[in-house]
């Protein structure tokens, strides 16, 4: 009871108050309605998003004089001066051009402050869930496939853990951000990715290579920032429902409501899957059965139209369960039927306030609680992690040309577990639990300069104080030069770096009663990076075409691995002996034209691999396993517009990648080519409805062998007719044991109300 009057307390702590003046208009290009285009008032919080039939509307505008702007991707902003009386109904038509797809997108995830895409000095990617609609998803895990250079990576063929690789880099040294703030991390990432529904995402912005100087620990790789919907800008009410062939059900529902000092956006994500498909007959599910639903509420205060604070909430559960077909929660735990059964509880608090003083001072703060019970056989493991953070930022332009940044920041972790990794042993007392709590204080400044109308420089160097590692200093450098407007070079170079957590749901570390030993004093992992990327923007008759492409080099150390092997009474920790690189290039290509079709793909050749000791001097090249040399993505959509339907083929394509084999393992140690597509059909219907339809995987791919000795998870044959020593094992895993499946949805959007 107490989660629900939380809920209500938040969606109903305000009146509304009464209407001033107000603002309608529509949104067209070369005649024809331009549908989901944003609009806004500049310097202010208020804003709309137009319909499917390019109408908006803004209620409530305190009387004034402003600078209506709207921009839609893929055409010149449009702006003018309006002035709103108290009760005047302003009508504005608004009729944009088609220009190249990004120049005046914005983005804050680079820099930390709101900029232009083009004006950046970091490399940025920019989605929306527009694009993520192309191929309809549960969640942000999922969806994230189609991102070149972006992997989401499956771990486990039982329960369906995760995690997300940047140019090959594992899953832990890629950084995932919710409105700029660190709370997907370390326990959360286990089973978390999956608990990001698409319903709450504005954008996705996409830094690859190391950014730990603006966001610290983890931010190696590089990092995914979840920007989440603004209340002042979703419509009055969205929906979108799936089901697929499989028996997957999907719902997202928000609605928002805009008061004269306030915005509120309330959105629920409900997910289903309860089929237990056994397609290669191993008397295992294919896939998880899971069943979650996410609750998410923001509001956005404001004092005369500027805004002032935001405060979200979010609460989580999950219920997943993967294993043998014929297993019941009865046998949780037990030797007698297999099962990896997970619960999932989760707690999430953000907001940020713009500090009632002359300078620009941005205060944010998150706090999240993450409850994970878990059985993975006869193996229990109960973790629970805390993580508060709290962000101070002084956004400050000296002169024209220079803008300094300076910032402070502190994250505070703690965990337990019931595992030997939170544990110490006392003579007296025995065996005594021990969490961990990691005190992670830091101070950040950066400076970026105008040098010329064409060049920007920027510098930034951070200091942070881990209590487990002591100090640490990340630099970074950028440069960009635009000679004009449709050429931009970005050169990159940066530190990252990450302090380990001192735990693991390995599940060799959750047998025995082991001590945990620290072999040295640790030091943190770090990554050194270099990228040169060039954009190139070209004008056609017919359209445009936006092209990018990177070279990247990051060299990757002071790798921490826990060693479970030496000593069967402990898990000693250590630095490793080696270094790891991954090298590479990535390009990418949009183009659309004025008949209505357009096209993304991108492709990554890359090179990932460690060099570890192997005594006497001698160094052993070992391959990074699950790290395609080639990757590539594509999504295409086709406009008939006299019908009023859209075609979306998307899809990626894989080389072979390295794999975790047992030794004399019969199968190979390096994945098939193999292509995932998938093909939509959407029909747009009156009064703001969508329905859509298609089929996944269309070629039915599925990995071989994903279990080894299924017929016995227990190893208790294991020294019967069994020469290889071979035992049960779920980590070969190299793409999703779905196959083909068809589906069906409807969506739902209705404006604001007009009145």
């Amino acid at each position: 009871m107490q989660q629900l009057y939380l809920v209500l307390l938040l969606i109903f702590p305000l009146a509304v108050f009464a209407q001033q003046g107000s603002i309608k208009g529509e949104v067209r290009s070369k005649g024809q309605p331009l549908p989901y285009a944003s609009i806004g008032l500049e310097g202010t919080s208020l804003g709309a998003t137009a319909g499917a039939n390019g109408h908006f509307e803004m209620q409530q505008v305190p009387p004034g004089m402003y600078k209506l702007i709207v921009t839609a991707v893929g055409y010149k902003p449009f702006s003018k001066s309006i002035t709103v009386n108290d009760g005047e109904v302003v009508s504005i038509k608004a009729e944009l051009e088609e220009s190249t797809s990004r120049l005046q997108e914005v983005v804050v995830t680079g820099t930390m402050r709101e900029t232009y895409l083009l004006e950046s000095p970091v490399a940025v990617e920019i989605y929306t869930p527009k694009y993520f609609q192309k191929n309809p998803t549960p969640a942000l895990f999922e969806a994230l496939e189609v991102v070149n250079g972006v992997q989401p990576q499956i771990n486990c063929n039982v329960c369906g853990t995760g995690d997300i690789h940047i140019n090959g880099m594992e899953g832990a040294y890629t950084m995932v951000l919710i409105d700029g703030m660190p709370i997907v991390s370390a326990l959360a990432t286990v089973y978390g990715l999956n608990s990001i529904p698409n319903s709450l995402i504005e954008r996705v912005e996409v830094v690859k290579g190391p950014a730990s100087t603006l966001y610290g620990s983890e931010a190696v790789a590089g990092l995914i920032n979840v920007i989440t919907k603004s209340p002042a800008k979703a419509p009055r009410l969205a929906a979108d429902v799936f089901y697929t062939s499989q028996k997957e059900l999907n719902a997202d529902f928000g609605i928002s409501q805009r008061f004269k000092s306030a915005s509120t956006i309330l959105s629920a994500n409900y997910f289903r899957y309860q089929d237990r498909r056994d397609v290669n007959d191993d008397n295992f599910t294919d896939i998880p059965l899971q069943h979650r639903i996410s609750l998410f509420n923001k509001w956005s205060f404001n004092r005369q139209s500027k805004r002032t604070a935001e405060l979200a909430a979010r609460y989580y559960y999950e219920d997943r369960f993967g294993g043998e077909l014929q297993w019941s929660p009865a046998y949780r735990g037990g030797d007698s039927i297999y099962g990896e059964s997970v619960y999932t509880r989760r707690y999430e608090l953000l907001g940020a306030y713009q500090l009632p003083v002359k300078e620009n001072l941005l205060l944010s703060y998150s706090f999240n609680d993450h409850l994970q019970n878990s059985a993975y056989g006869t193996t229990t493991y109960k973790g629970q992690q805390r993580v508060l953070f709290g962000q101070l930022v002084w956004d400050k332009p000296l002169g024209e040309r220079h803008n300094l940044l300076l910032g402070t920041a502190y994250r505070y972790t703690f965990y337990d577990d019931n595992t030997p990794a939170t544990q110490q042993s006392d003579a007296a007392a025995g065996i005594a639990n021990k969490p961990v709590y990691t005190s992670l204080p830091g101070v950040f400044l950066q400076d970026e300069f105008k040098a010329s109308t064409s060049t920007t420089l920027l510098a930034g160097l951070r200091y942070d104080y881990n209590s487990e590692h002591g100090s640490i200093l990340t630099p970074r450098f950028n440069t960009k030069w635009s000679p004009d407007e449709h050429n931009t070079f970005r050169l990159s170079l940066g530190n990252g770096y990450r302090v380990v957590n001192l735990f693991t749901e390995d599940h060799a570390a959750l047998t025995g009663a082991r001590e945990v030993v620290i072999a040295n004093a640790l030091k943190p992992e770090k990554s050194y990076n270099a990228s040169l990327n060039y954009q190139r923007y070209i004008n056609l008759n017919g359209g445009y075409l936006e092209l990018e492409g990177t070279a990247f080099y990051t060299y990757f150390t002071n790798k921490i691995v826990a060693d479970f092997l030496t000593d069967n009474n402990k898990i000693i920790y250590d630095n490793l002996s080696g270094y790891a690189i991954s090298k590479g290039v990535a390009m990418d290509a949009e183009v659309a034209f004025t008949f209505p079709l357009k096209i993304n793909a991108g492709l990554t050749l890359m090179d990932v691999y460690q060099v570890e000791k192997a005594g006497e001097g001698n160094k052993e090249r070992v391959p990074q396993l699950h790290a395609p040399k080639f990757s590539s993505t594509f999504a295409a959509s086709y406009q008939f517009k006299s019908l009023g339907l859209t075609l979306d083929y998307t899809g990626s394509i894989k080389g072979p990648m390295y794999l975790p084999v047992q030794e004399n393992d019969f199968r190979p140690d390096q994945s098939p080519w193999f292509t995932l597509q998938n093909l939509q059909l959407t029909k747009t219907l009156p009064g703001g409805l969508e329905v859509y339809g298609g089929v996944k995987n269309i070629f039915d791919f599925m990995p071989k062998h994903p279990l080894m000795r299924p017929f016995d998870p227990f190893d208790k044959q294991v020294t019967v007719d069994n020469p290889n020593n071979y035992t049960f094992d779920t980590e070969y895993n190299f793409a999703p044991l779905q196959g083909r499946r068809t589906f069906i949805g409807l969506r739902y959007t209705l404006p604001q109300a007009n009145k």
